[in-house]
């Protein structure tokens, strides 16, 4: 198994990776598909299933969905441009991706919500087609995202459990789960984040990993700093005050004062949260990590290191970025990273894992304490359901945020506490995600049909 920190960290857009990145990614490729086709396009259609249907509104998937088949993608997004592709495609109900000729599509008519069961594959299922002038199909794909920006056919999914069974990755270190990766690292004598490093230069240059770490912060923590700055109402109906703004001037109006509350040090790691979250429910440029409706978490975490605790350098982002991404490789593989599967204990559960190893190691922690850590913030994650109220990635999400950050952080200094001996495993929690999240009822998984999505008002 291998997944690259470019996997789990990608540059992106608000506010779903898997619900507005996903099927944007989906529609590039369909694209691609009908480039290669012999066939003579007219027209397009597209429907969306299950939880891409029932929250797809409020997670934008209406218009990543036309902006995809427009030719948009999630890492060179602009969205001015966006807008205006929209409206032209609204005025004249066509659309023209590059490189094909302008095709029919009515966004009112072609443009499906199927609020039936959904897909046999997974809960975030879509089928895209292309006609020909009598209406007919001539090429349909059906596609699943299945988290963080991931997406694949029904072919390529119904493959997964197969490849799990293939020859593991040609990669020095090619750990599928925790205790492997514990075993190895005591055999090389080398900590996660180098065992990490050392698989990713299988596939790239040293600069060129090192360049896209840097790139990866460096969007983290201007998310923040715009979020830190933004003011007014999050888009989507429930008229939700951006918040961020007003705190972290408060929190500065509080610096240095000598009756400074220890505990005010949880309100900077939930601002630089929420800061991010606020940007993601706005529509801004994101790094999931490992999703979108996750996304504050790492970075919130890297910045309290760097801004609050004596002795952190910039220049071991890398290596705390590193190690989340080993540990967020191992959710993904052996369970999901996605609320619409496994509700959200599987993405700021996974999240909160990932940022407590990375700050336990660059604090200086054993593997042992690193995979500690991470057990303990995921642990402390499960049975989280996914409930947005109106099908938007603001409440409960952005405090959630915030609130995954302190887990972070506090599970990486209690296990710094000890030697890394602990009663249950990662893997052991993993597993217990995975089986959790298979029989969470399905109104709980992303869907908006229980919990807080049903219990406050829309409006």
């Amino acid at each position: 198994m291998f997944l690259s920190v470019f996997d789990m960290f990608k540059v992106g857009i608000g506010p779903s990776s898997s619900h507005t990145m996903g099927p944007m990614v989906a529609a590039a490729r369909f694209l691609d598909l009908l480039r290669a086709s012999p066939f003579q396009p007219h027209g397009l259609r597209a429907s969306l299933h299950g939880s891409l249907a029932f929250t797809g509104v409020g997670h934008a998937t209406d218009r990543a969905t036309i902006l995809g088949l427009a030719g948009f993608a999630p890492d060179t997004y602009d969205a001015a441009r966006a807008e205006d592709a929209l409206h032209q495609i609204r005025q004249t109900c066509r659309i023209t991706p590059p490189g094909l000729p302008s095709l029919q599509f009515d966004p009112e008519r072609d443009l499906t919500f199927d609020y039936g069961p959904a897909l046999p594959g997974h809960a975030n299922g879509m089928i895209l087609r292309a006609t020909d002038a009598q209406g007919d199909v001539i090429l349909q794909e059906t596609y699943y995202s299945i988290g963080g920006g991931f997406v694949l056919t029904e072919a390529e999914l119904q493959s997964t459990t197969a490849e799990k069974k293939k020859p593991r990755a040609d990669v020095p270190y090619p750990f599928e789960t925790a205790t492997e990766m514990l075993a190895m690292a005591k055999e090389s004598g080398l900590s996660i984040a180098a065992m990490k490093r050392a698989n990713e230069l299988r596939f790239r240059s040293a600069t060129e990993l090192d360049q896209g770490i840097t790139r990866l912060w460096q969007v983290m923590s201007a998310c923040i700093d715009r979020g830190m700055a933004g003011s007014g109402i999050l888009p989507g109906g429930l008229k939700v005050r951006r918040r961020a703004a007003g705190i972290h001037a408060q929190l500065q109006a509080e610096r240095g004062l000598n009756m400074q509350a220890p505990h005010t040090i949880n309100d900077w790691m939930s601002l630089y949260a929420m800061a991010v979250n606020e940007e993601n429910a706005a529509g801004g440029q994101v790094v999931t990590a490992p999703t979108n409706g996750a996304a504050g978490v790492v970075p919130a975490v890297i910045r309290y290191w760097l801004d609050h605790v004596p002795g952190a350098a910039p220049s071991r982002v890398g290596e705390f970025l590193l190690t989340a991404a080993a540990i967020g490789g191992l959710c993904k593989h052996n369970a999901s990273i996605s609320g619409a599967e496994c509700g959200c204990q599987a993405e700021v559960g996974s999240a909160a894992a990932m940022a407590a190893a990375g700050l336990c190691s660059v604090l200086g922690g054993t593997p042992e304490q690193v995979e500690n850590a991470a057990e303990i913030a995921l642990e402390h994650h499960l049975g989280m359901t996914c409930d947005p109220v109106k099908g938007l990635v603001q409440v409960p999400c952005i405090e959630r945020n915030g609130l995954g950050a302190i887990k972070a952080v506090s599970a990486a200094s209690l296990s710094m506490r000890g030697d890394g001996q602990h009663l249950v495993s990662l893997d052991a929690c993993i597993e217990t995600m995975r089986q959790t999240g298979r029989d969470m009822h399905e109104k709980y998984k992303e869907t908006s049909l229980g919990g807080l999505a049903v219990n406050v008002p829309n409006c």
